[in-house]
């Protein structure tokens, strides 16, 4: 009999909680290689004795004989995949990210209830601690279906349903965390999954984000190179394409101006608190500074608030004066996403006559002129963050030059032309 090689490890992570309080969750997690094909598997576990149970458990089994991956995998049930892809999701995306994964994942595992939006919202609320309220209907889910006994038909049943009483949208959301779910329990329990079903549509077409000009965006980058105590704010997501967390979340130390480098590896939470990671793996990135932006940033770091005299983030709130004789509140904390909409980014648009677009959106105008300006598609991807080159086309235009020479076709594009 061969060998059973298994420890266990404590694996530690920051979590942001609803309120914004970012606490340390430990988790218990059981390593072993199954004896027959020397596949590593891993097992989660919020308590150090349930992990030790567990462990015994298998070793029992192993010197029984009875260790296999085919017992194990007969009561793994769709909800249970769901449930392990979101837990091993969990350390590479942001706690609002994985909330959002959770709200769309409950139209596979349930429960959901026939009615208006509204009314479900309400119901997700209560429904944990509550039985059945009188006169309401579930909608069919997957939650209980073995994974071994999911076909096709039943996918497409199902995502029939969802269409029918959730929406079109929610339902392909869905589908597509299903598909990576039964992905990662193929890979840990060694079956191959259904096929996903084809000419399910794709609802109704989504209206498409107003984005700005590049002639529109020029104007608004001139008038922020004149004004030395806000333009930086409005400008840098037009010339780099991050998203608005990240930006309020970057920190001096990230701007290496001898490597001529902005690097991405952390997001600010919706209260203010420094995240150690993006909204996804691929999030962590590096985009270089066009020679716009890096004049820019060069001028702000002299007049740029400190924190206790120090400089920290790169865009902070400013602070603010108080009635006499109250002293100046200092400046060089965290700026909220909702300060920063209000202060910093509607101003100029009205000022300019501009037609108003969210910070988000700049993001959208960042990648669509790097594809107009025929920079590659892979590329693109890589500054924007995006995990697969398909997010990038699905999401924005057209279909590997360096990231120095896109940063010189965007800033050709934002050109003024006189």
């Amino acid at each position: 009999m061969k060998k059973l090689s298994i420890n266990i490890t404590k694996r530690s992570r920051r979590r942001e909680l609803d309120s914004g309080e970012v606490i340390r969750q430990d988790r218990w997690v059981v390593n072993f290689r199954e004896p027959r094909t020397g596949m590593r598997r891993q097992q989660f576990f919020e308590r150090r004795a349930d992990a030790i149970e567990r462990r015994d458990a298998l070793v029992d089994a192993h010197r029984a004989g009875t260790l296999s991956v085919a017992a194990e995998r007969a009561s793994v049930t769709v909800g249970k995949a769901v449930e392990r892809w979101l837990e091993n999701r969990k350390p590479s995306v942001t706690a609002r990210t994985m909330r959002g994964y959770k709200e769309a994942c409950l139209n596979i595992v349930g429960p959901v209830i026939q009615g208006t939006a509204r009314e479900r919202a309400v119901y997700s609320l209560t429904a944990k601690s509550a039985t059945r309220p009188v006169g309401v209907e579930y909608v069919p889910v997957l939650g209980h279906v073995k994974v071994e006994d999911l076909t096709t038909a039943k996918i497409r049943t199902w995502h029939t349903t969802i269409s029918r009483d959730v929406g079109a949208y929610s339902a392909n959301r869905a589908l597509m965390f299903l598909k990576s779910a039964l992905a990662l329990a193929a890979e840990d329990y060694e079956f191959r999954p259904p096929a996903m079903p084809g000419n399910l549509g794709r609802g109704h077409a989504k209206a498409k984000k107003t984005i700005l000009m590049p002639e529109e965006v020029a104007k608004l980058l001139q008038a922020a190179q004149a004004d030395p105590e806000r333009g930086i704010y409005y400008a840098f997501p037009f010339l780099t394409g991050v998203r608005p967390s990240e930006q309020l979340g970057l920190l001096w130390k990230d701007v290496d101006f001898d490597a001529n480098l902005i690097r991405i590896c952390r997001a600010q939470s919706d209260g203010g608190a420094l995240l150690e990671v993006t909204k996804t793996e691929a999030g962590r990135r590096e985009i270089p500074m066009c020679p716009m932006l890096r004049q820019m940033l060069l001028e702000w770091r002299v007049r740029c608030p400190r924190l206790i005299g120090e400089l920290y983030r790169v865009f902070p709130g400013p602070g603010r004066i108080q009635a006499w004789p109250k002293p100046r509140l200092p400046g060089g904390g965290a700026l909220l996403y909702q300060n920063f909409r209000k202060r910093f980014w509607k101003p100029p648009f009205k000022q300019l006559g501009l037609p108003y677009v969210t910070p988000h959106s700049a993001r959208h105008s960042f990648i669509s002129t790097l594809q107009m300006q025929g920079v590659e598609v892979g590329l693109v991807a890589k500054l924007a963050g995006h995990a697969n080159p398909t997010v990038t086309l699905s999401h924005y235009t057209q279909a590997v030059r360096g990231g120095e020479e896109a940063m010189g076709a965007l800033e050709r594009a934002y050109q003024v032309r006189t």
